[in-house]
């Protein structure tokens, strides 16, 4: 691969990973649709481990199918942007702990920030699906390196 082809590999990355960054301050920020416009007078938070995903499982029902899927799905497909770009962007990330770790912990600050302006919840279930999320984008990045290198290769 030339130079200038991975200089443009990078760069559409870099303008996809800000794309993406910014669509996600305003899904977990801004958006209407998932509540974010209303301000509690209460903090809403959840520590124990699979408690959400459980209690959409059960009563999915009764907050519909859709609720559910995005519940569950949403979270997991939201995060593997980050974990495909940033091993694009940045070599150190080639590995699949520092983007365990970086997912985390940006995940972990949307929370943190979600729990101190009182728009969303503090949720230990998101947490766990978003880091999942990062991951298997982290694996999609890895096979296709792995596929590209081999093509070249040969």
């Amino acid at each position: 691969m030339s130079r200038q082809t991975k200089r443009c590999i990078k760069f559409g990355s870099f303008v996809l990973l800000i794309l993406y960054i910014a669509v996600l301050i305003y899904v977990c920020f801004l958006s209407e649709d998932y509540g974010r416009d209303v301000v509690t007078s209460y903090y809403r938070y959840n520590f124990i481990p699979f408690k959400e995903i459980r209690r959409f499982y059960i009563y999915r029902d009764v907050v519909g199918i859709r609720a559910f899927l995005a519940n569950l799905f949403g979270n997991v497909l939201a995060f593997m942007p980050f974990g495909f770009f940033m091993p694009i962007l940045r070599s150190r990330l080639r590995k699949w702990y520092c983007m365990l770790g970086m997912t985390f912990l940006l995940s972990l600050m949307i929370e943190i920030i979600q729990l101190l302006t009182r728009v969303g919840s503090f949720d230990v279930d998101d947490l766990i699906l978003n880091t999942s999320g990062g991951i298997l984008g982290y694996l999609l990045f890895y096979i296709i390196n792995k596929v590209r290198r081999k093509w070249n290769g040969a």
